[in-house]
C-alpha cells in the first residue's frame, strides 16, 4: 500500500491557490478539468517534495472544485493537514503578511494552526527541535477554532 493524496473540496480556486501556493508555498503539480463531470482537480505538493511528486513518489494534496455551487461545512471534522516548516516563526509571519489568521500561534516554538479559505485546519510543525519561545508569538492568544 502507498499513500497517494488527501482531497479537500474548495469553493474558490483563486483564493485556495493564493492560500496553498502563495502563502504556504506549495507547488501546483497538475490540473485536470472535466467538462462532463463539471469539476476541476488541482494536485499540489510541498515545495521540497515537488520533484518526487512529479515522479509520483510523494503524497499530494488534491483540491477538488465542483463547478456547480455547493455549501461545504464541517472543515474541523475533517481533522487537519500537517506540514513541517524550516522556521515556524518566519512561516507564521509570512502567513500574517498574506492576510492569514494564525488561529493557534506557535507559543511553544513548535506548532501553529491556520485555516484555508474553506475552513480546512492546517497544522504547521517546526522541523527538528522546537525554537526558543519568543514574542510576539509567546503572548499571542488563540483565535477561533483550530
Amino acid at each position: 500500500m502507498k499513500y497517494l493524496h488527501t482531497m479537500v473540496r474548495i469553493t474558490d480556486v483563486d483564493a485556495s491557490l493564493a492560500f496553498y501556493c502563495d502563502a504556504l508555498g506549495m507547488v501546483e503539480i497538475s490540473r485536470k478539468e472535466s467538462e462532463a463531470g463539471r469539476f476541476t482537480l488541482i494536485f499540489l505538493a510541498a515545495a521540497e517534495d515537488e520533484q518526487r511528486s512529479r515522479a509520483e513518489q510523494a503524497p499530494l494534496l488534491e483540491l477538488t472544485y465542483n463547478w456547480d455551487p455547493e455549501v461545504y461545512s464541517g472543515g474541523r471534522n475533517f481533522g487537519h493537514l500537517a506540514y513541517s516548516v524550516e522556521n515556524i516563526y518566519d512561516t507564521c509571519a509570512h502567513l500574517q503578511r498574506m492576510g492569514v489568521t494564525i488561529n493557534r500561534p506557535p507559543r511553544d516554538g513548535r506548532m501553529a494552526f491556520v485555516r484555508s479559505p474553506d475552513g480546512i485546519s492546517i497544522e504547521l510543525l517546526q522541523l527538528g527541535e522546537s525554537l526558543t519561545p519568543a514574542e510576539p508569538w509567546l503572548s499571542m492568544a488563540n483565535v477561533g477554532e483550530w
